[in-house]
């Protein structure tokens, strides 16, 4: 089953997932697998990452973590089986990469929308469930620059196309689990 979990920054969307995890691992001959998808581009940003590291240690001893800042369409492929639990955490970050990278050019339109086409046939092909982190940033106002409007549009087409696909969906507001789909 496919899971999307939703939420607004420290909202609890990344614990749930790590819940999804744990529960995930009751089962014998399970195991869960983080994809990460953060790039550290500052100190700030390396430093979070530590912090996250530690506090998932915390939460769930023994997941594996592995490090897809840019293909993440090959990686769902790559790591979706039938007794592994990928947590891809999080899609707004790996958006962000693709759309304003730190270094080298933007995804133009027709490249994002592939992109896209491909992350959502690998959904469609895993051989698994998969877990599904994102930032919900579409209840505000709209950005004032261009970029900042691209990015929004691109990330509630994701949003939509992604939960399409999902059995669950899942926000989060203050730690509360909420079903809108199940």
């Amino acid at each position: 089953m496919h899971e999307l979990i939703l939420g607004g920054g420290k909202s609890g969307k990344s614990r749930c997932a790590e819940s999804r995890a744990t529960d995930w691992r009751q089962v014998a001959g399970r195991y869960a697998l983080l994809i990460a998808t953060a790039v550290p581009g500052d100190d700030e940003m390396r430093e979070r990452i530590v912090r996250h590291r530690e506090q998932r240690a915390l939460h769930v001893p023994a997941l594996q973590t592995v490090e897809v800042p840019h293909d993440l369409p090959a990686a769902s492929r790559e790591w979706c089986a039938p007794q592994r639990l990928p947590i891809v955490d999080c899609l707004t970050v790996w958006l962000t990469q693709r759309l304003m990278p730190l270094d080298g050019p933007p995804l133009d339109e027709p490249d994002w929308l592939q992109q896209l086409a491909d992350l959502c046939s690998a959904l469609r092909e895993a051989a698994g469930a998969v877990v599904l982190v994102s930032d919900e940033i579409g209840m505000g106002a709209a950005p004032l620059g261009r970029e900042g409007r691209r990015s929004l549009d691109a990330l509630g087409t994701l949003h939509q196309r992604v939960a399409a696909l999902c059995e669950r969906v899942t926000p989060t507001v203050a730690g509360i689990e909420l079903k809108v789909k199940a």
